[in-house]
């Protein structure tokens, strides 16, 4: 590890450090308690129809997941600016707190209403570890070290997404669907404990006060930077599509492809693809680099992208479910390999400013990728046709705004990093 990454170590020698295997483990699960908040609770649609009133099939359920990801936009707008000017540590304690109230509220909602509302909470309070984790990364990590670092979070953080559908079904199987929502509160308070050897990288040069003066700095330097800000809305194109999937996921397979029973298995098996193809990325950007390697694979995207559209208008929005699943893993395969190193290209001109840059875009990627999501919502009528064309048409947009991009020559990054050029 370089002396840049010993900034995982105690800053000016007031934390104890701790192994580098128990702080990726621990960053992993600190985002992976947020995809708790989704994944876990998949399999408990059916349930939740019934106990708020909706009717079967009914895809309203699907603004749950639309309420948390607008909470996970808004909470990352908070949690930036103090990552920066209290520490990483705290920040992320006091987001816990905020995600446990939310998901105890959650449980006990009455109304379909009422849990949008508690949802929308929740998701505040996942918003600080998403934030934390990021900043962290960026202390300790540059370049395409930092692009390594972040496929290593992910792919320990999919663990979550492959196991927690057959758990949440395993809990509806023999409970009401209410302790699936018990659980986070659980999982979020093991955490926060874990949380307290959590070393602090902020470095004390880099630590900025909270007021609005600071914070319109902070956000005029991320705005003027067309790398960062192409890049960020580009992330959010490709989050919007992922974010309709989710919501839609267990209405296609029960209803589409009659796979209820099979359904915690398959979204699983496609998560899995993305936490290979994650640990992949970490081997192939070495060798290739992040840019180049976020421009061959945007290509394949589209390709790909344009032959699910093809089959969907073919097969009437029905195809056989092997080419569906065939279309769907090549599709996150590539979510896999762009998220981490767009988000390193997008973050690594922002040493000076790296919570409150990776609050502004992670709250442009959830907030526009939820708006843009419900409009695929909306859009479902029962087939594959909406998500497929979501694919192509988000992932064109993506596509153009990478072209942008290439005239950002003339920025001068805070922190120059050839390795990204």
């Amino acid at each position: 590890m370089s002396s840049t990454s010993a900034g995982l170590d105690p800053v000016r020698g007031r934390v104890r450090s701790i192994g580098r295997a128990e702080l990726v483990g621990m960053l992993a699960m600190a985002m992976a308690v947020g995809a708790l908040g989704i994944d876990l609770m998949l399999p408990a649609f059916d349930a939740m129809r019934a106990d708020l009133g909706l009717a079967p099939g009914s895809n309203a359920i699907a603004g749950t997941v639309t309420a948390y990801f607008l909470g996970l936009a808004a909470g990352t707008l908070v949690y930036g600016p103090l990552a920066d000017r209290f520490g990483r540590r705290p920040t992320l304690l006091a987001s816990y707190a905020v995600y446990a109230v939310g998901a105890l509220a959650s449980a006990l909602a009455p109304s379909l209403t009422v849990l949008l509302i508690t949802r929308l909470i929740w998701g505040l309070g996942a918003a600080g570890s998403r934030v934390v984790v990021m900043a962290v990364v960026r202390d300790a990590y540059e370049g395409e070290e930092m692009s390594r670092a972040i496929s290593h979070l992910m792919a320990v953080f999919i663990v979550v997404p492959v196991f927690a559908p057959t758990v949440g079904a395993g809990i509806v199987a023999v409970a009401s669907w209410r302790w699936v929502f018990g659980v986070c509160v659980v999982a979020v308070a093991l955490m926060a404990a874990w949380t307290l050897r959590l070393p602090e990288t902020l470095r004390s040069e880099h630590r900025i006060e909270a007021g609005p003066r600071q914070i319109a700095r902070a956000a005029g330097i991320v705005a003027s930077n067309r790398t960062t800000v192409a890049y960020t809305l580009a992330m959010s194109s490709l989050y919007a599509v992922f974010i309709s999937y989710l919501g839609t996921a267990e209405n296609l397979f029960s209803r589409t492809f009659d796979q209820a029973a099979r359904f915690p298995l398959i979204f699983g098996g496609l998560a899995a693809v993305i936490g290979v193809a994650m640990l992949l990325n970490a081997r192939i950007v070495r060798r290739v680099g992040s840019r180049r390697l976020s421009n061959v694979v945007l290509a394949a995207y589209l390709v790909m992208a344009s032959v699910m559209v093809i089959v969907a208008l073919i097969t009437g929005g029905r195809p056989p479910l092997f080419a569906f699943l065939v279309g769907l893993a090549a599709m996150f395969g590539c979510h896999a390999l762009l998220i981490p190193n767009m988000n390193s290209i997008a973050l690594a001109p922002m040493a000076e400013v790296a919570g409150t840059a990776s609050s502004l875009m992670g709250a442009s990627q959830l907030g526009i990728g939820a708006v843009l999501a419900a409009l695929l919502d909306r859009a479902y009528d029962g087939t594959v046709t909406p998500l497929s064309l979501g694919f192509l048409g988000y992932g064109v947009l993506a596509s153009a705004l990478v072209l942008w991009a290439r005239g950002a020559a003339r920025d001068a990054p805070l922190s120059p990093d050839p390795a990204l050029q």
